[in-house]
């Protein structure tokens, strides 16, 4: 006769490395659809988000007739050669380069001076409080009637991407500099700009902005 053992039937190390093995390769499959689920959720979540903030945008550069992005543009007639206009701008840079002139409020401080040549500047203005970027550039055009006139079209923008107001800002970046240079004080001195190409112009405060 024979006995059946009722011992339980001897399993193999390897068996259960095998088995182990599946059961992990199980569940790293599973995480990994889950992320890939999460990743393209995420995805989706930021173009739908991207693509509205672009709409309300558009509606309100429509409505309003503002530039779409916080920035300024004024064009400016001086009664002097653009040489001496684009000196004085630069001096004036570099004399509000350190925050010393906002100690007392305001924000004719902190430009910086990056480049020049004889039709162009650059530079930049950093906002003392939030410490925000803004780039200027100014190209002047040298009247050919009059030696002693020079236009000069001036624009600043700011760098953060999602900037669409600035309480007329980019405006007082400019202004700020043209009035601290004497510039705006010549004679026969014009500016044209509107809230259409220059954000909140109507609404600036050049004293706090």
């Amino acid at each position: 006769q024979y006995r059946i053992s009722q011992k339980p039937f001897p399993q193999s190390p390897r068996l259960h490395v095998h088995l182990s093995l599946a059961l992990v390769l199980r569940g790293q499959g599973a995480s990994t659809v889950k992320r890939c689920c999460t990743c393209k959720c995420c995805s989706i979540a930021t173009v739908v988000i991207v693509l509205l903030v672009f709409l309300v945008l558009l509606g309100v550069y429509f409505g309003n007739g503002s530039p779409i992005h916080a920035s300024c543009k004024i064009d400016w007639e001086f009664s002097q050669n653009c040489s001496s206009v684009n000196t004085s701008l630069i001096d004036q840079m570099e004399e509000w380069m350190s925050r010393d002139n906002c100690q007392d409020g305001g924000q004719k401080c902190l430009y910086t001076f990056i480049s020049s040549s004889g039709t162009e500047l650059k530079g930049t203005h950093t906002t003392p409080k939030a410490g925000y970027v803004d780039d200027m550039t100014f190209t002047f055009l040298q009247s050919q009637s009059s030696p002693t006139t020079c236009k000069v079209k001036a624009f600043s923008t700011s760098r953060v991407w999602y900037a669409y107001m600035d309480f007329g800002t980019n405006y007082c970046n400019l202004r700020n500099l043209a009035d601290g240079a004497g510039l705006t004080s010549s004679p026969n001195f014009t500016e044209s700009t509107r809230n259409a190409v220059c954000t909140q112009y109507t609404s600036r405060n050049c004293e706090v902005y």
